[in-house]
């Protein structure tokens, strides 16, 4: 299975890719699928103030697997208090859901990483900035391709100047929604590029759960978990993630 890629024509003649990374499954699969297609990774993570910074060491061991020419972690942890009540990601007070509720959804948080990422990709020469947005985000505004289009075309404006006359390159944001897969269809392609280090990927809302001895496992409960289960049943691989509820 390959992602086809037709609207942005993905090819690694573009030689530099900047990946935004949370150290989940979704953005880690989209890593490796560009890293099999001879791309050079250049990796970012944001640590805006999310309760699950657990994510962020994920992403560190990553980075180094997929060999990433550069990991940058961009330090935008004052977005906590700027968000202050807006939703559960970064307000440690509410209880994490066991199923969709707007609440989960921190405003505009794809539009901030994706700017930062494209001044990097701007700068280092690179044509695509990626992440891993899937069809079955579209609760997410900021994970639809309407909406990846739209901030390509701004960001590009933003620069318009430097890209006309040579001195920068326009970019091209690219998501798995992009060419209509999904979670389960991310999944499989990682699986067939990571095997079973697809299963050291962290997806939990919540920092982790604490075993007898001394592991941080996933929570197995919230939205995030169970979509991760549904989308490892959806296409028959044994789930071999650890949770502390079955």
């Amino acid at each position: 299975m390959k992602f086809k890629s037709k609207k942005n024509k993905l090819e690694s003649s573009f030689s530099a890719a900047v990946c935004i990374v949370s150290g989940g499954i979704d953005s880690l699969c989209t890593s490796a699928y560009l890293k099999k297609q001879k791309f050079d990774l250049y990796i970012i993570t944001f640590s805006y103030g999310q309760r699950s910074n657990l994510e962020i060491e994920y992403a560190k061991k990553f980075a180094k697997y997929l060999d990433s020419k550069q990991h940058k972690i961009v330090d935008i942890s004052f977005m906590k208090d700027i968000y202050g009540e807006t939703n559960v990601l970064t307000d440690n007070k509410q209880k994490i859901p066991k199923n969709f509720e707007y609440n989960i959804i921190a405003p505009i948080r794809n539009a901030i990483f994706i700017t930062i990422a494209t001044a990097w990709a701007m700068n280092i020469g690179a044509k695509i900035i990626a992440y891993g947005a899937h069809t079955g985000d579209n609760n997410y505004p900021d994970c639809r391709p309407e909406f990846t289009k739209s901030i390509s075309k701004t960001l590009n404006l933003g620069d318009i100047d430097g890209i006309s006359s040579g001195l920068r390159k326009k970019i091209s944001i690219w998501s798995p929604a992009i060419d209509g897969l999904d979670k389960s269809k991310i999944i499989r392609i990682g699986y067939e590029i990571l095997g079973d280090k697809i299963f050291e990927t962290w997806s939990c809302y919540s920092n982790g759960i604490d075993t007898k001895d001394g592991k941080k496992i996933h929570c197995g409960i919230c939205e995030s978990c169970i979509n991760r289960r549904r989308a490892f049943k959806k296409v028959s691989i044994d789930d071999k993630t650890e949770y502390a509820n079955q």
